[in-house]
């Protein structure tokens, strides 16, 4: 309502050819299966957000989805269901609109490889422009969306009604009386109806932070406006920032709407706002977004992030396998996935969960497209687990497979040549996939297998019956395992190996076996003996895997496994849930690498270190977090009814070890998701900050049931900006909520 063109100026897109073209739409057949193609006509509704489609039959059969839903698109057939339902010479014309969450991809064929690229790389720059907007300019877009669903007659004028459906859109219950004065308030003209200036009254109205002026007006005392000296009191005093009058100057120069202020290099309260926008400015620390951490370390240095049955979207009894479920772990910055592999059909070995009504997937299908996606998000090594049930001449099918489709890629051989002795760093093998699987032999055998090349023909004919021997035990073993040579030679730095107990692993096991722990047994031996534990992973990898019991592919917390040095604690990516939220949490920073360096105290063989004796050492840096949580803004409705209200409370947690491990919540405010606030305070005790995490949750209060789930944000506790923070809020899926977040006050002291 009165929002012409308003869309493309929040895009930034006014004009653009891009936008032009996705607004006016076109004809495109979707695909559902190979006898399943119907056209669709497509186009982007004026809100520069909302994609529309319809049957040419019935204009009753339209539906929508959100650009902000997207995660990807991609051209040709790379998705499962082009591929098995298209033939190649549609490659050109085809294209799939990938979703968050678990959300069924669009498969789509345009009439022309030229349409087919323009509809791509138009969808690619309008998500992509979406994706840069600010929170505020996303606030913005979404209110004036609202205000066009609540103007019902559509004649650009709201009136008290749909003053009353636009505070219920924008998740705000008001009674009669306020709504009443609010429109009062703003209907200057007496018509009885909002139009122009007046709704832009109302938005400001709305959209007031309170909280925000009294901290601006704390520093802006002199003129009304921040000075680059008050910038920089305001960075010091509250933000704990180390900040000199350069950096408020760049900040007026980035973030001051005003030009007039700009020149006289002054920052206004929009400035202000727009600068506690940005992700600078947030709680995590910018720095901590890219890679920071030193890379040069041996790889079980590192935690690694790390997927169980990767190819199930659901659960592991009747759930579909997908190669689709490979790209999303990827994507979200996993290095260890999991390949259940089997004999199948026409020679060709497939992966699904064994002995279940699990789909099947061709294992060469999900190597395409594992190399495809590896190192979109991460450039650093993934690690292929294979889980092998096949025949001997199956699994030569597969060392075929990886062979041809990985290349040179595919680490085959010790880096440097000679017999290792630890471990190469992520950065020695950055771009490289390793495997992780069952060798026939120890790797040191290679060696002295060639350095017996050498030998003299008389020492061969002296050693002739001593290699029969040889021969003969090669033979039982290979018998024994089942493993072919080929795949066999491909596992070089995880070799797969039965956990006889700690001493045993130190006396008996090379760097690079790795054994391999069922949850139940793994969370017995942190309790039991995790100073072992901890040593046991300064020199080799362990790998953690959900109990058998969870079949409808539920999680377990990975603290406990993490606090005890475990590097590969895998969980189901396919299922949302809290043990998630931390892991994703866990892995926010360092440039999403999906590698996380442990604490000095994990890496050192004589480390003392127990999460649960918590003796003196240098793991003990007692620390103090305070909190104030002051107000969210713009939270989603959990119940998409129209009259559905959230009573949002907040909960702060701290993940670590047992020591620290605590939680405090708010009262929940009634009926306000749009702008509730608390101003409460909490204080926790933090012990070993160098493994704990922090998570803020937001859920709708409910005193007849459970809580409903709203929003989270977790992140480790060393990434914390002091001060006055804005916080994300990610959505079940792990995926942002656009305009919503926490506002909070964060102090972090020392304990002498």
């Amino acid at each position: 309502m009165g929002t012409n063109g308003t869309e493309a100026k929040v895009n930034g897109m006014k004009g653009d050819p891009d936008l032009h073209f996705l607004l006016q739409g076109g004809d495109l057949l979707k695909v559902r299966s190979s006898s399943w193609k119907k056209t669709r006509h497509f186009r982007l509704m004026e809100d520069c957000k909302t994609m529309w489609r319809e049957s040419r039959k019935m204009f009753k059969n339209s539906k929508t989805f959100s650009l902000d839903d997207v995660s990807a698109v991609r051209m040709g057939r790379q998705s499962e269901g082009l591929r098995k339902n298209t033939e190649e010479l549609v490659e050109g014309r085809c294209f799939s609109i990938m979703f968050k969450g678990s959300r069924k991809n669009l498969d789509l064929i345009a009439s022309s490889e030229e349409e087919a690229k323009r509809w791509v790389s138009s969808l690619q720059t309008v998500i992509s422009n979406r994706g840069n907007l600010n929170r505020l300019q996303k606030t913005e877009h979404w209110i004036f969306n609202c205000l066009r669903k609540a103007d019902k007659n559509e004649d650009d004028q709201m009136s008290q009604s749909e003053l009353k459906d636009f505070l219920r859109l924008i998740n705000v219950e008001v009674d009669d009386e306020y709504a009443e004065m609010l429109f009062q308030k703003c209907d200057k003209s007496k018509s009885g109806y909002l139009a122009g200036e007046e709704i832009e009254h109302f938005y400001k109205l709305l959209t007031h932070r309170e909280e925000i002026d009294v901290i601006y007006g704390e520093y802006a005392k002199a003129t009304g406006f921040m000075s680059p000296q008050n910038l920089v009191d305001f960075l010091i005093k509250e933000q704990r920032e180390a900040a000199t009058l350069a950096d408020a100057h760049n900040i007026i120069q980035k973030h001051e709407p005003d030009e007039n202020a700009k020149e006289k290099k002054l920052l206004s309260k929009d400035g202000f706002l727009m600068y506690m926008h940005h992700p600078e400015a947030m709680v995590l620390n910018p720095d901590h977004r890219e890679v920071y951490q030193d890379m040069s370390q041996p790889l079980n240095h590192y935690f690694i992030s790390s997927s169980h049955n990767t190819y199930l979207m659901e659960d592991q009894l009747t759930g579909p396998s997908s190669t689709e479920a490979y790209v999303r772990a990827l994507l979200k910055g996993c290095r260890c996935v999991e390949l259940d592999v089997w004999d199948g059909s026409d020679d060709e070995p497939v992966i699904y969960h064994g002995y279940t009504l699990t789909s099947k997937i061709l294992f060469k299908d999900a190597i395409k497209s594992i190399k495809e996606y590896a190192f979109k998000t991460s450039d650093y090594p993934v690690i292929l687990s294979l889980e092998n049930h096949c025949s001997v001449a199956q699994q030569e099918v597969m060392a075929d497979h990886m062979s041809s489709i990985l290349g040179s890629a595919l680490v085959t051989a010790p880096l440097g040549g000679g017999m290792p002795t630890d471990f190469p760093s992520p950065e020695e093998l950055k771009g490289k996939f390793l495997i992780k699987g069952k060798r026939l032999n120890k790797l040191e055998a290679s060696f002295a297998a060639a350095d017996d090349a050498d030998v003299t023909e008389e020492d061969e004919a002296n050693n002739g019956d001593k290699d029969e021997l040889k021969e003969e035990e090669k033979k039982k073993e290979k018998k024994k395992l089942k493993l072919a040579k080929a795949l066999s030679d491909m596992v070089v730095y995880c070799k797969s190996v039965h956990f006889n107990g700690f001493e045993d692993a130190r006396r008996n096991l090379s760097f690079y076996e790795m054994s391999s722990f069922k949850e139940p047994n793994a969370m017995a031996l942190v309790e039991d003996s995790a100073n072992s534990y901890i040593r046991h992973n300064v020199d080799k990898l362990s790998r953690i895997y959900p109990a058998g019991s969870r079949t409808d592919s539920s999680n377990y917390s990975p603290v406990p496994l993490w606090n005890a040095g475990c590097q590969i604690v895998a969980l189901n990516f396919q299922t949302s849930c809290t043990d998630m939220d931390v892991h994703q949490g866990r892995f926010l920073v360092n440039g999403k690498s999906g590698y996380v360096l442990k604490p000095a105290f994990m890496r050192n063989e004589a480390t003392e270190f127990d999460p649960i004796t918590l003796t003196q050492g240098p793991w003990l840096k007692h620390k103090t977090l305070h909190v104030m949580v002051i107000s969210a803004q713009q939270l989603p409705k959990v119940n998409q009814k129209k009259t559905s209200i959230v009573d949002p409370l907040v909960r702060v947690q701290v993940y670590g070890v047992p020591a620290d491990v605590a939680e405090k919540a708010t009262t929940s405010v009634a009926n306000n998701g749009f702008n509730p606030a608390w101003n409460e305070n909490f204080q926790f005790d933090v012990y070993v900050p160098e493994l704990a995490l922090v998570r803020f949750t937001v859920e709708d209060h409910d005193s007849m049931s459970a809580n409903d789930f709203v929003g989270q944000y977790t992140l480790p506790f060393e990434s914390l900006k002091m001060g006055y923070r804005h916080v994300p809020l990610l959505g079940k899926n792990g995926d942002p909520l656009p305009s919503s977040g926490l506002f909070l006050h964060i102090m972090v002291l020392d304990v002498e």
